[in-house]
Parts: C-alpha cells; sequence; structure tokens
C-alpha cells in the first residue's frame, strides 16, 4: 500500500474520505496540517490549508457550485472544488491524482481485498494464474505484481499469445541461433531471456498449441529454455504471470490445454471478477479514464454529474472496463453541455452475460439452388460477428468475448468475411 496524509481538517469535513482511500489501498495517516512531514510525502488537505501545502498535495475545497479540478502547475498543489452531490466522484477523483502508477483503480472493497492478497503474492516467486472475462484488468494486475515483487528493478515483458504468428511462437519465445530456419539472418534471445531477472506475463495462454504447451512447460519445471538450433538448454530466471479470459480448467477437460501444465501454472490463483460485479471500481476507473483522455490545461476537467455516475453503476458492461472507456471517450466529443450528463452516455441495451446475439428473422426469396446446411451455419455465424462489432463499437477483444471465442479465432472469421467480399 502507498502511505497518503490527509489532514484533521479534511477528516471532519469530509469523513467518508479516509474510508474511500484506505478501499483504492492507500494506508492513511490522519495528521496536522502543520505536523513536520517525511520526504516527498503526499497530503490531502483543505484549500484554507494551503500555506502547508507543497506542489506535490492535493487541496480540497466543500462548495454549493459546480465541481472543478485544477491540475498541479507552477508549484502550486491540484486543488478540488465540489459540492455534496459530487462528492462521491471527487472521492474517486482525489484517489486517482494520488493513486501510484503501478497501482490499478480501485474503489471496491472486495477488489480492495483481492489487491492485498495480490501483494502477499508478489512478494513470494511463485508462478501465478490470473483468470478473467476480457477487459477485467488482467494486465494491470500483472504490472501490480511485478511492481511489488523483488524483481520490481528488472524487466516486465508483456506478451499477448493469441497475436503471436503460430509458425514463430517457439523462437519468440524462446530464441533462436543463425540459420536455425529460413530468414533466421540472425540470432534472437527471446522473450523468456529478455526478461532475465524479471517477469514474463503470458497473456491468452490457452493460445499456445498442445506441442509449445509441453516446452514452457518444462522451461517452467527446469529454469532453462532450448532456443530454436541450439543443442544445449540456457539458463533463465524468470518469473511467469499467465492470465487467461477462458476456464482454463475447463479447456484442460476439453483436451485442449495440458493438465500439467495447468497445474504448474495454477501455484497462485487470482481471479478478476466482471465489472458489474464490482460496483465501487466503476468511479475509480471512470476517474483514472477520465484523467486520461482530457487536456485540463486547455478547457478544463469535464465532470460526470450524479446522474450520470448512477447510470454507469447500473449498467451491466459486457465489455469491462474497455466498454467503459469507449463510453466516457463517446461522451466527452459527443456531450451538448459543460458536463456529462446521463442522456450523454450512450449504453448498449444487451443484457450483461449475453454471449451471442442472433439476428432477426428476414423474409428472403426462395433460392435457385438447394441451399447447404454447411453454407447455412456459416452465414449464421458472420452475422453475428457484425452484430458482436457493431454492439462493441468495432472493440475485437470485447467482441471475441461477447461471442465466447479468441481474438485469434475472431481474426480467421474476419478473414474469411474479407474473402467472401471479395468473391
Amino acid at each position: 500500500m502507498s502511505s497518503l496524509d490527509v489532514s484533521r481538517g479534511v477528516c471532519s469535513l469530509v469523513p467518508g474520505l479516509q474510508h474511500w482511500l484506505e478501499n483504492a489501498l492507500f494506508m492513511v495517516r490522519v495528521v496536522d496540517a502543520a505536523s513536520v512531514r517525511e520526504k516527498d510525502s503526499r497530503r490531502v488537505l483543505l484549500a484554507t490549508e494551503i500555506g502547508h501545502a507543497t506542489h506535490r498535495d492535493i487541496l480540497i475545497n466543500l462548495i454549493d457550485g459546480a465541481p472543478s479540478l485544477v491540475a498541479a502547475a507552477n508549484g502550486l498543489p491540484a486543488r478540488v472544488a465540489f459540492g455534496l452531490e459530487d462528492m462521491g466522484f471527487a472521492f474517486a477523483l482525489i484517489a486517482e491524482l494520488a493513486r501510484p502508477a503501478a497501482v490499478p483503480a480501485v474503489g471496491d472493497a472486495a477488489t480492495m481485498r483481492l489487491m492485498t492478497l495480490a501483494g502477499r503474492v508478489a512478494r513470494s516467486d511463485a508462478t501465478v494464474l490470473i483468470q478473467g472475462d476480457t477487459g477485467t484488468g488482467k494486465e494491470g494486475m500483472a504490472r501490480f505484481l511485478h511492481a511489488q515483487s523483488g524483481r520490481s528493478g528488472h524487466d516486465f515483458i508483456a506478451v499477448n499469445c493469441a497475436a503471436l504468428p503460430e509458425t514463430m511462437m517457439e523462437a519468440m519465445l524462446f530464441g533462436h541461433r543463425k540459420g536455425s530456419f529460413t530468414g533466421a539472418a540472425n540470432a534472437s534471445e527471446g522473450l523468456f531471456l529478455a526478461a532475465d531477472g524479471g517477469t514474463l506475463f503470458l497473456d491468452e495462454i490457452a493460445e499456445l498449441p498442445l506441442a509449445l504447451q509441453a516446452k514452457l512447460l518444462r522451461a517452467l519445471q527446469e529454469g532453462e529454455v532450448l532456443p530454436v538450433g541450439a543443442t544445449h538448454p540456457v539458463p533463465v530466471n524468470v518469473r511467469v504471470i499467465a492470465a487467461c479470459n477462458r476456464n482454463l480448467a475447463t479447456e484442460c477437460a476439453a483436451g485442449r490445454f495440458r493438465e500439467d501444465l495447468y497445474w504448474r501454472l495454477n501455484v497462485m490463483p487470482l481471479e478478476l471478477r466482471p465489472l458489474a460485479e464490482r460496483r465501487g471500481d466503476i468511479s475509480a476507473i471512470a476517474a483514472a479514464m477520465l484523467l486520461r483522455h482530457q487536456d485540463m490545461g486547455k478547457a478544463g476537467f469535464v465532470w460526470p454529474t450524479h446522474a450520470a455516475i448512477d447510470k454507469l453503476a447500473t449498467h451491466g458492461w459486457p465489455g469491462n472496463a474497455r466498454e467503459l472507456g469507449n463510453v466516457l471517450q463517446r461522451a466527452l466529443v459527443l456531450r451538448d453541455g459543460e458536463r456529462i450528463e446521463a442522456d450523454d452516455l450512450h449504453l448498449t441495451a444487451a443484457p450483461h452475460g449475453l454471449r451471442v446475439v442472433a439476428s432477426a428473422p428476414v423474409p428472403v426469396a426462395a433460392p435457385a439452388e438447394p441451399i447447404r446446411l454447411r453454407d447455412v451455419a456459416r452465414h449464421s455465424k458472420l452475422e453475428a460477428i457484425r452484430m458482436a462489432l457493431r454492439e462493441t463499437d468495432g472493440h475485437r477483444a470485447a467482441a471475441a468475448a461477447k461471442l465466447g471465442i479468441s481474438e485469434r479465432t475472431l481474426r480467421y472469421r474476419l478473414a474469411e468475411m474479407r474473402e467472401l467480399a471479395a468473391a
């Protein structure tokens, strides 16, 4: 946890802030504004306590008018002014302004407990398996584990296994010798050796072919890799964190994933729940995204209204945080007023958990030739893909999650669609 000092004046004026900050993974220390401070400490103070502030601090002011945020600049601290109606989002904003880069945006009590557990897991060197739907923050969790570990001074290498060309997977992971295959004009150390001393994050681990899974298992068990074209293994010191948006135990039962590798990866399992099940995180993630997408130096910070936050909190979020980011970006561009209103949030009407949406039947003329069953099935699949892409604004990862397929499978289907269109 990161420590954050909060003045007694702030705790008296807005007593709920301390609880929110503790849920956001801060170790809160209540201090007197005039007390001696530790080097590089950061404080949350009242606007009237500005005489004790540094440029690192955050000043808050409880007002009756419209909320505002002024970023830290020219040696002055950040300033947040808000009323009772905007207090909930203001708390999330204050936490986000103070949040260290390696810590995910958190506001839900259950997520806070999971992150506390993750902090303990990080201090070990055990392999970690992170499971959760697409967009639930698996890479953010992996980066947190690395930052909290004894390997934080070394590299964190992230690779999406679904994005690796199948013919090059082994060489990219374990390296290759010069001339070991056509096109290998130079030797390459591979991703395992690139992460030596640090952490290797293997996202979408279920996309690895079975033959490569066996080689990954040996690398984990023996602490060494055999580059393509080499005759002797190379020792490597890497902590592996794997992630998957499908249930690996189910994949093992279906014969698509090696059971021995599953148990080798599943030493420290962490499961990330869908965003709809951690409502407290919605405001925290929204604050992080709105800060990221706005240039406060030009037009100031655009606040969502209380009604807008309520609307976000009650949505099903089938696309999780990625869908939330899309919704907020659209709202910033398309809003009519100075704030993001509930009507500015264009949310999909699809119920939470719906994987494939069937299109309404359309009358068609009798075909001139008999319809083959495989053609009907193929066109039904392609129509489902079109609808999923429309509902996720073209976001492939979210569409794949909605359809219950991998991103690689979705790419194959899209290529098939392009071939049909060109025919």
